[in-house]
């Protein structure tokens, strides 16, 4: 038996913010990063707190890739403020962190507090997960965390909270939103509602990922990124991941590449991993089960060819072009890694990329020495 829900209530398009006015809660504290403050689109938030006479208190201890000793500072702040809810705004770490903080902290006092989250870039989908990604900066490994009371309560989905992305990361967490939604696709878990979400979160990247890097005042390209974004949260949330987030949390956790450049860079890869397809390949009788979806894949964004050999490469072709349009890595030497160094940790990274939890939801079951191979390809 399988099930699908989606718990978190969602509000976007124009004015959505305006939903703060009407939250039924008296205290709140705002869980977000210095950067927030700092560029002004906390007032966002804080105005209308003012304006429906709620009391709030600010916590912006908040980095990215959240490590463990930060959580611990957020859920000691939370619970001497105790509020009835925690807003969190930011990218995908700063939602992480919150949802962490939330979680231990209900676990530690038994209070019920609720969780809005307000996403100011358009890539993770943590506003509407029950993932959350957290470091042991000690180890250099990345724990996803999971569980479904770590789900928000509302999420806010509002265009102007992302309109002044600068363009490399509009390219890195656009690349991160295509990669969610193609590993929830061919996922061993994925489903027919699954499958629904993911389908409209490629087409709209496909449509609207480069005019969203090429002009940010292009708001509607903005809004439509910000809601595939959480379309694609909501697919793997309930059909999972897969490879692709095993080896960008490895290559993360140890080289600091930005996870949704991580996830450019392999995505071609592990595409021609997962399909036994590559530029050698002749064609064959019978193809793995998620060429299929692949090829749909393909055709969502208008490049399906003549067969699935051509229309496979045509996909890896297209990423490439994408991230190539973008600015984005297509190696990991592009990012400034030394090689030594990066082979030096390559059996290391493919190790952790197979325990990764995502990992287990791949099409295809990889070996340690295909993951580490595939890493070393990866390099140039």
């Amino acid at each position: 038996m399988k099930s699908f829900d989606i718990r978190t209530k969602i509000y976007f398009g124009e004015n959505s913010l305006d939903r703060l006015t009407d939250i039924p809660y008296k205290r709140i504290m705002i869980i977000t990063d210095p950067f927030i403050e700092k560029n002004g689109l906390l007032h966002h938030v804080t105005d209308r707190l003012q304006q429906a006479y709620i009391d709030f208190s600010i916590f912006l201890d908040v980095v990215p890739d959240p490590p463990l000793e930060k959580i611990q500072l957020g859920v000691k702040a939370l619970l001497d403020y105790n509020p009835d809810a925690v807003i969190a705004i930011g990218g995908g770490s700063a939602i992480d962190q919150a949802k962490s903080i939330r979680e231990f902290a209900t676990r530690a006092n038994g209070k019920d507090i609720a969780l809005i989250a307000i996403p100011t870039t358009s890539g993770t989908g943590s506003e509407v997960t029950s993932f959350a990604v957290v470091t042991d900066t000690e180890n250099n490994i990345k724990y996803p965390l999971v569980s479904e009371s770590m789900l928000p309560t509302e999420a806010i989905l509002d265009a102007e909270l992302v309109k002044s992305v600068p363009a490399s990361v509009t390219a890195d967490t656009g690349m991160d939103v295509l990669t969610h939604a193609i590993e929830s696709y061919v996922s061993i878990n994925n489903n027919e509602f699954s499958a629904a979400l993911a389908e409209k979160a490629i087409e709209i990247c496909g449509t609207f990922l480069l005019r969203s890097f090429l002009d940010n005042n292009d708001r509607h390209a903005r809004q439509k990124m910000h809601i595939a974004s959480c379309l694609a949260g909501l697919a793997f949330n309930s059909s999972s991941l897969g490879l692709n987030h095993g080896i960008a949390h490895a290559i993360g956790a140890r080289f600091h590449i930005p996870h949704g450049r991580a996830n450019a860079i392999a995505l071609p890869y592990v595409i021609e991993f997962n399909s036994g397809i590559n530029k050698h390949s002749k064609s064959k009788k019978e193809y793995p089960k998620c060429v299929e979806k692949y090829c749909n894949v393909a055709k969502l964004l208008g490049v399906n060819n003549f067969n699935e050999i051509t229309t496979i490469r045509a996909l890896v072709g297209w990423i490439q072009f994408m991230n190539k349009e973008m600015n984005i890595p297509l190696s990991i030497s592009q990012c400034g890694v030394e090689k030594s160094e990066y082979m030096n940790a390559v059996e290391q990274m493919a190790e952790k990329a197979i325990a990764d939890s995502c990992t287990a939801t791949n099409p295809r079951v990889p070996s340690k020495a295909e993951v580490m191979l595939l890493m070393e390809h990866m390099y140039d």
